[in-house]
């Protein structure tokens, strides 16, 4: 169970480097390319460990799939990144959050045959933890625009596709040879954003307001350390995973709000700000429920 253990430690770490995001360093997103391009940037930083790991070339049908599925990785980011463009994020992150596993579970029963399937026991936990991650973001007076299901479909089936893909890289390469290859595919997919006159604009412009200062810049600096590293040990996970388990993974996900809605609380009493958006108890009562239900998925997952 070493993948699990991986999982919810990579979820702790996205946690924090969220954290951190929201109310430390960045604002609203300002535009959907401009962040995916950043992101699909900065992996390539990967490729700084080959003198500790090694790189290995594998046959040119998995640098195909390598490079494929780096491709969807930043194709899957954009659509979400888009999402949260245009709609709020409790009214997407639940959508997207929801059917992500689902996508992936399907993927990985059609791609191996229909050999990989859930036994009741592992379908069981694996409904509860689907729910609970979406119960435990979900807004009821917000709910989920039509409009922005569409996109929503798109994004989950895009990075559904990306960690299916990322399993059956892992299957085949080591972890650091498969993963640099992916992270490839990104950066070349991410670089072909500066086709865009908006993205060029926004990386080649000179910063207003003065220089950033030397506290901040450390902060974020290790913060996307902490959000990097939460990255690898979430491929780590996939990695050590049963195929048919690559879905659970992304079920997961509701343990990451967890550890937000803990550190957010805790942060509180040193940090009035942190609470700045009112809770209503109908709404501290649906997250305790959420919570519970995310526990029982994750007890029976272990069993």
């Amino acid at each position: 169970m070493l993948w699990l253990i991986a999982t919810i430690a990579s979820y702790f770490l996205l946690a924090v480097a969220f954290l951190v995001d929201k109310f430390l360093l960045t604002g609203r997103i300002s535009n959907p390319k401009v962040y995916t391009f950043y992101i699909g940037i900065v992996g390539i930083l990967v490729l700084l460990l080959i003198p500790f790991v090694g790189f290995s070339i594998p046959p040119l049908p998995q640098i195909f799939l390598s490079i494929a599925t780096g491709i969807f990785f930043v194709l899957g980011l954009f659509w979400f990144y888009k999402g949260l463009f245009l709609f709020e994020s409790s009214r997407i992150i639940p959508a997207i959050g929801g059917m992500v596993p689902i996508f992936t579970s399907l993927l990985i029963y059609l791609f191996s045959g229909g050999k990989e399937i859930l036994n009741l026991r592992e379908l069981i936990a694996f409904v509860l933890l689907v729910f609970g991650s979406i119960l435990i973001v979900y807004e009821r007076k917000k709910g989920i625009l039509f409009k922005g299901f569409y996109i929503s479909v798109i994004s989950a089936f895009l990075l559904a596709i990306y960690f299916v893909a990322m399993k059956y890289v892992f299957l085949a390469q080591p972890f650091w040879a498969g993963l640099m290859w992916i992270r490839i595919g990104a950066f070349l997919t991410a670089v072909l954003f500066l086709f865009f006159k908006e993205v060029r604009k926004d990386v080649f412009k000179k910063k207003e307001g003065g220089k950033v200062s030397f506290k901040t810049a450390v902060i974020f600096i290790l913060n996307q350390a902490i959000g990097a590293g939460g990255n690898l040990l979430q491929s780590w996970a996939i990695a050590l995973s049963p195929l048919v388990y690559v879905a659970f993974i992304n079920a997961l996900q509701g343990i990451q709000y967890v550890f937000l809605l803990i550190m957010t609380v805790m942060l509180s009493f040193w940090f009035p700000m942190f609470l700045r958006e009112q809770i209503s108890k109908k709404g501290i009562l649906q997250k305790i429920i959420a919570i519970i239900i995310i526990g029982g998925g994750l007890v029976l997952l272990s069993l």
